[in-house]
């Protein structure tokens, strides 16, 4: 099996050669154990990108119940190592980045979902789904194109995403109104608009 200074170097080359350092360092350490041990229990990186969406579609369904934060966090941990089993696994794949990544666009309309059935104004759920995927078709336009070095880390990444749900779905919990919601989902459009702004900027300098 990979150690794991060779698996960061993959997985590095497979994200735009960004750095392996600071938070995203702490993570893929992280993932580089999980998925030793699903590597070990013959879990395939194809099955915990299902197993990922399975967790975001009960995370919308139950977004006003106890048990959502924990339906997103299992979503989360299923789609931070399916890449990690598959570069362990040395079945990395173009069938299975795509799958990856249209589950992750999935996953984020759920998401939406679960803003919305918190009280979250249906404009500003639209204008939070707009954002992050323009951000994200933006990013992999430019891989298209032919950019590799694409290390740039925005305020608004996925896993931040995330967070600013389970906080809105935290707030839902101890407030029972819509309002503590609202005002997490704010703060992330705003995150959300700024990120998307430096993607556009980062694909003009490469591009021009």
């Amino acid at each position: 099996m990979l150690s794991y200074g060779e698996f960061a170097k993959q997985w590095s080359s497979l994200h735009g050669n960004t750095a392996t350092t600071g938070i995203v360092g702490g993570w893929l350490r992280i993932s580089y154990r999980m998925a030793r041990v699903a590597c070990t229990l013959r879990i395939s990186s194809n099955m915990l990108t299902y197993f990922g969406v399975l967790f975001a579609l009960f995370t919308a369904i139950a977004s006003t119940h106890w048990s959502a934060p924990l339906f997103l966090i299992l979503s989360l941990v299923c789609d931070g190592i399916d890449g990690s089993v598959a570069i362990l696994s040395k079945s990395s794949s173009s069938w299975g980045a795509t799958l990856d990544a249209v589950a992750d666009r999935i996953s984020e309309a759920l998401w939406a979902v679960a803003f919305y059935r918190l009280g979250v104004p249906l404009s500003w759920v639209l204008a939070l789904a707009s954002l992050a995927a323009f951000q994200e078709y933006a990013r992999a336009k430019l891989i298209s194109s032919g950019v590799q070095d694409i290390g740039l880390i925005t305020p608004a990444e996925r896993p931040v995403r995330a967070s600013y749900l389970f906080l809105a779905m935290i707030a839902w919990h101890l407030e029972k109104t819509h309002e503590a919601a609202s005002i997490f989902a704010l703060i992330l459009a705003v995150q959300q608009a700024i990120s998307f702004v430096m993607v556009i900027r980062f694909a003009f300098s490469r591009l021009r």
